[in-house]
């Protein structure tokens, strides 16, 4: 398989905005090597290695049913209800003949790419394939990712916490994300608040897996080691996002044997992490598995709030959907904070305000990523 090298990207000290780490992500990683032939049953959500062509058809005469392929010559037909026959006696036919025909290449053209190379494989694509006679597809390599969280705080759910302890949930959902994608992910526990130990735990994750994922652990604070783990086992791409919530990132490349492994250190925050998984784990993956480009989903809506923000940043605002008079209106969710689950169970979507807005007035249009695409 094709893996990076630990100088594939430039880094720098500013924080990087998220366009420019979106491109970096598609002009230096390059997708691993391999496919795999899969049933149809299994091919749902993985991405497509080669492009599928149409067959070339086999027609057959006979008795023409409906859905049956027409006789050469024939121009029109008569539809089976249109015609009557007592027992022993002619057929007769109704007054007008019907063209209800499908002719070759209505559907699509012979030999035509019906599907591309390094599409996602959605319900509809399954279906055309079964229609043209698959039985299997060729596919990509799953992305093998393996999710840690870090920090001495975190307890287990299901478990005993300590005085100071909360129960980890982000690894979980983050596991869950991983779910939808072209991935086999492997859950790697909780990293202690050590640097050595994070260090060689990264180290030894690299070996077995094509992408590691953290949360935690990438802000300055004295027991903050993941980036200083990404420093010593390999390389820093880059560190902090100009976006909020999300701005402590770690990007890098990891050191190993069999060359360069990509990690990402997400923040803690649940908001936050949900926000640069979505701008950065997320294609990351879907470069490395060879699939198409594929946008997050947006739809613009009126504002019903007011918000000031820093120009030069992308800010995030959880918002409710409610029906209005042209466009849906967003209304902002009554609490706020990076750190509160409760503000993704119980909005709609994220508010997205790009970097050259400094604040939104009732009645303004926005974009608005709709949690129900999202996840």
């Amino acid at each position: 398989m094709t893996q990076l090298t630990d100088d594939c990207f430039v880094s720098g000290s500013a924080p990087l905005s998220v366009d420019a780490a979106e491109a970096l992500i598609g002009k230096r990683v390059p997708p691993l090597l391999g496919e795999e032939r899969v049933a149809l049953a299994a091919a749902l959500g993985r991405v497509l290695a080669h492009d599928l062509y149409v067959p070339s058809p086999e027609h057959e005469g006979g008795r023409i049913v409906t859905d049956a392929p027409m006789l050469p010559d024939t121009g029109s037909r008569p539809v089976q209800n249109d015609k009557s026959r007592a027992p022993g006696a002619a057929t007769t036919l109704a007054s007008r003949l019907r063209t209800n025909l499908r002719h070759n290449g209505r559907n699509i053209a012979q030999s035509a790419v019906v599907l591309p190379a390094g599409r996602r494989l959605r319900v509809p694509d399954i279906g055309l394939a079964a229609a043209l006679g698959c039985a299997t597809l060729p596919v990509m390599p799953r992305i093998r990712v393996g999710v840690f969280s870090t920090g001495d705080e975190l307890a287990m759910p299901g478990g005993a916490r300590g005085p100071a302890q909360i129960y980890d949930s982000n690894r979980f959902a983050l596991l869950a994300l991983l779910a939808r994608l072209p991935t086999a992910t492997s859950d790697l526990g909780i990293l202690p608040d050590h640097a050595g130990a994070s260090s060689a735990a990264l180290q030894a994750a690299a070996a077995d897996h094509d992408l590691l994922l953290t949360s935690g652990g990438v802000s300055i604070g004295e027991e903050d080691h993941v980036r200083s783990a990404i420093e010593q086992s390999g390389r820093l791409v880059f560190w902090r996002l100009a976006v909020k919530p999300g701005r402590p990132v770690a990007m890098g490349v990891l050191r190993c044997a069999d060359g360069g492994k990509p990690v990402l250190g997400l923040p803690g925050n649940p908001v936050a992490a949900m926000i640069t998984f979505l701008h950065l784990a997320r294609p990351l993956v879907l470069r490395l598995s060879g699939a198409e480009h594929e946008p997050l989903p947006r739809f613009p809506v009126e504002a019903g709030f007011n918000h000031c923000k820093k120009i030069g940043r992308r800010e995030y605002v959880q918002v409710r959907l409610r029906p209005g008079a042209v466009m849906p209106v967003a209304e902002k969710f009554e609490r706020v904070g990076s750190g509160m689950q409760t503000t993704l169970t119980e909005s709609d979507a994220f508010a997205e305000l790009d970097e050259a807005m400094i604040g939104v007035a009732p009645g303004d249009t926005v974009r608005v990523l709709p949690f129900a695409a999202l996840f």
